[in-house]
């Protein structure tokens, strides 16, 4: 295996920190975007909930987002010289991660404030929307303020499309599961961005709401900070770069033929990066996720009720594998996100008896080892795979930025096919989803 980088690739990406490298900086970086935020709501005998989620802290090793939270806070109370400032850490499906993150990170140690975790089954908070009454978590908004810290690495942008993503927490993460699992549920991958829009611009979240500060990456690693009253417009403006960078990256790994994919990381199959790009993003990768006209952008559970009648013999949808992937080979992932369609279309190996079994025990995944073989090494795995999918290109899902992790023959692929790749997106693609969204590239 060897390793190439993404600026290897993208010369003109901007280069971001990776590992053990930039947490400094990016606490500096959110001080100077804080500079030009207004304040002057927050009272000194106030109270402020910073809003945070687990999943900032699964980008790198997590200190970059912990020291932008800690600049937030720090920040806030000298400018205000308000002292009563809460963070609130919510998780996305579970109720043991927030507080898992909270006491590996030393949370209540490191932050100018106290630290409360919250999960989408904790005490609901009905919230009055547009479209009717959606839930929020009631601890979320016990305060008189709420500043937003998401981070902007758009890992499941399959689901979001890029369509506010800024926003995406507000249902995801800040909602009951009721409302949380109606975006997944109840619509379909663009239909359902409508429901965080919904709760952001309610009365009730408009009245707390004072700013909001992101942290900010490309697909080489963490890039900075951004901060901004107005929501809408810091959404935008982080967009338009998004679309870019991430693009890029996006549309390179959709250039895959064929592929053995190792997942190697201390995450959900599906969220486990290579170069930045989860993967997610492979298994989706032969539609567009950005292009807001191809059928899979729109409502599916009308092709969906047409295919199970017959009137279509089959249909494209997000979740469908991508047949460029040949075999997967599972190292090491977490369970309890349902991925077994994969095994059922794809030769999967597992690594150990000991990943097995918790794979067995998975409630999320009952099936999962019904269409998978063990093996007792990655050494065996690999060469099963090989032989299974006829290829030696091996792309390793290994949690990293700024790197991708593959086999010679990849590396030289993806190589090859980078320049022409970097010139459809600057010429072709880049404008067209900016147009289909509505963004000014030259917003600031």
């Amino acid at each position: 295996m060897v390793s190439v980088g993404v600026t290897e690739l993208f010369p003109e990406m901007r280069k971001g920190f990776r590992q053990g490298a930039g947490v400094e900086e990016t606490g500096q970086a959110t001080r100077d975007a804080l500079a030009a935020v207004n304040m002057e709501m927050i009272r000194p005998e106030d109270t402020v909930n910073i809003l945070c989620s687990e999943h900032g802290f699964y980008i790198l090793e997590g200190l970059h987002y912990r020291e932008m939270l800690k600049a937030l806070g720090d920040e806030i109370l000298e400018k205000t010289g308000c002292e009563n400032i809460r963070y609130r850490v919510a998780s996305g499906v579970g109720v043991r991660e927030a507080d898992e993150v909270v006491d590996y990170f030393g949370l209540k140690d490191y932050l100018n404030g106290r630290v409360a975790s919250t999960h989408p089954f904790d005490k609901p908070l009905p919230i009055d929307t547009e479209i009717g009454t959606l839930y929020g978590l009631a601890r979320i908004y016990d305060s008189d303020w709420i500043v937003h810290a998401p981070h902007d690495e758009p890992r499941d942008l399959y689901f979001h499309r890029m369509m506010n993503r800024c926003l995406k927490a507000f249902a995801m993460n800040y909602a009951r599961y009721e409302t949380r699992a109606a975006f997944h549920g109840t619509f379909s991958n663009r239909a359902s961005n409508f429901l965080q829009k919904a709760i952001f611009d309610s009365a009730i979240v408009q009245e707390k709401f004072s700013f909001s500060c992101v942290l900010r990456s490309t697909p080489d690693g963490i890039i900075g900070t951004d901060a901004d009253n107005d929501m809408y417009r810091l959404d935008r403006r982080i967009s338009g770069e998004l679309l870019r960078d991430y693009g890029k990256v996006l549309r390179l790994i959709a250039e895959i033929d064929e592929c053995i994919a190792v997942w190697d990381a201390g995450r959900w199959g599906y969220y486990l990066h290579a170069g930045g790009i989860a993967f997610g993003c492979l298994e989706n990768g032969k539609y567009d996720a950005f292009d807001l006209n191809v059928p899979s952008a729109f409502g599916l559970h009308d092709m969906v009720a047409k295919y199970f009648s017959g009137e279509m013999k089959s249909f494209d949808r997000i979740m469908n594998i991508n047949p460029a992937i040949k075999a997967l080979v599972v190292n090491q992932a977490w369970p309890g996100l349902p991925v077994s369609d994969v095994p059922r279309h794809v030769p999967t190996v597992v690594v150990g008896r000991d990943q097995a079994d918790m794979l067995n025990l998975d409630s999320a995944n009952p099936d999962f080892m019904n269409h998978a073989v063990i093996a007792d090494s990655l050494e065996t795995a690999m060469e099963f795979a090989g032989k299974a999918a006829g290829t030696d290109k091996v792309i390793a899902f290994d949690g990293s930025f700024g790197n991708i992790t593959a086999s010679p023959s990849m590396a030289e692929d993806l190589l090859k096919r980078a320049p022409e790749v970097s010139r459809r997106v600057d010429e072709e693609l880049l404008p067209m989803w900016l147009k289909q969204r509505g963004i000014d590239p030259e917003e600031k």
